[in-house]
């Protein structure tokens, strides 16, 4: 069976199966008698089509607009009226948010190497030679002074107190997050600077901190936080790559629904993320900074990191 002639033929029926489940909304109350029984005989033919199509074309972009179409209709033909909000938000932990990650694993690992490419470069030329941190990052000539003088300014994070110091953090986090997912309607053009940027500033610090014997003290600081942030970040970055691959190479879909497609699992991954940056910056503001054993930091973090994959990589797959 050739795609595009599958595509074309049942291409119609899909699109009307996707307006009246926008209608729906929330609930099918709105739909009229007839409108009730087309929305059953096309969501009975979606999912027909998604297992022609998972049979004879494994692998195919339709699969994931298909799988996501038949969930809607499988949401507004069988929703339980007593399920709250509590059953919905433990299906999304349970199920949705890992299954999301694992079908994504490509744009996740592309994000992070367009981040520890340019902080690998970054660590090298710093490290050979520091006067070359402001040209790769702008005002990072003051953070290359901070590490030579010995200087640890994240001593100074609970200053005002570790809660209000741990909220700020957790701000911060959240809006570098978005505004890796956001930049994907950029083309993922902004999406890039972002994971590029961040990967500049790190190497630069870690470079000069090398050079300067400060490497202890630097990663004694960002180890306990550091797997599950730097992780977050990879998957925001690869929701936002997704949004801009999607524009830019839609493939057989039309350039809407294989925008759909991408933008429904990369909110699914943003939101996924924010409980872990809550997370992140509760041990950035509490641990990080602390006076606690740099054993126990690792610790943390390779315990953190152990319990985040094993989540991502293994809850929610099917029997």
């Amino acid at each position: 069976m050739r795609p595009d002639d599958f595509i074309a033929r049942r291409r119609t029926a899909w699109e009307r199966l996707d307006k009246l489940l926008t209608r729906a909304g929330a609930g099918v109350s709105g739909l009229s008698a007839d409108e009730l029984r087309e929305l059953g005989r096309l969501y009975r033919q979606a999912a027909a089509d998604l297992a022609v199509a998972r049979r004879d074309l494994p692998g195919h972009a339709v699969i994931s607009f298909l799988n996501a179409l038949v969930a809607r209709g499988h949401g507004a033909v069988y929703r339980e009226s007593g399920a709250g909000g509590a059953a919905r938000v433990g299906a999304f932990f349970a199920r949705d948010f890992p299954r999301a990650f694992r079908a994504t694993w490509p744009a996740t690992l592309a994000a992070f190497l367009m981040f520890m490419l340019p902080a690998i470069a970054a660590f090298i030329a710093t490290y050979n030679d520091p006067a070359l941190a402001g040209a790769l990052v702008p005002g990072a000539e003051q953070i290359v002074e901070q590490v030579q003088a010995g200087e640890e300014w994240w001593l100074r994070i609970n200053e005002e107190g570790q809660a209000s110091s741990s909220a700020e953090i957790m701000t911060n986090n959240i809006g570098v997050a978005f505004r890796a997912f956001a930049g994907g309607v950029t083309l993922g053009i902004y999406t890039l600077y972002v994971l590029v940027n961040n990967g500049l500033l790190l190497g630069v610090v870690a470079g000069a901190a090398q050079r300067f014997d400060f490497a202890a003290n630097l990663w004694g600081f960002v180890a306990a936080h550091g797997v599950v942030e730097l992780s977050v970040i990879f998957i925001a970055g690869g929701a936002g790559l997704q949004l801009g691959w999607a524009i830019l190479r839609p493939g057989l879909l039309t350039r809407r629904a294989a925008l759909v497609v991408a933008a429904r699992r990369a909110l699914l991954l943003i939101l996924g993320c924010v409980p872990l940056l809550i997370i992140t910056g509760l041990i950035e503001g509490f641990i990080s900074p602390s006076s606690l054993p740099l054993a126990v930091k690792l610790a943390v973090a390779a315990g953190s990191g152990a319990a985040l994959y094993t989540y991502l990589l293994g809850v929610g797959r099917s029997r």
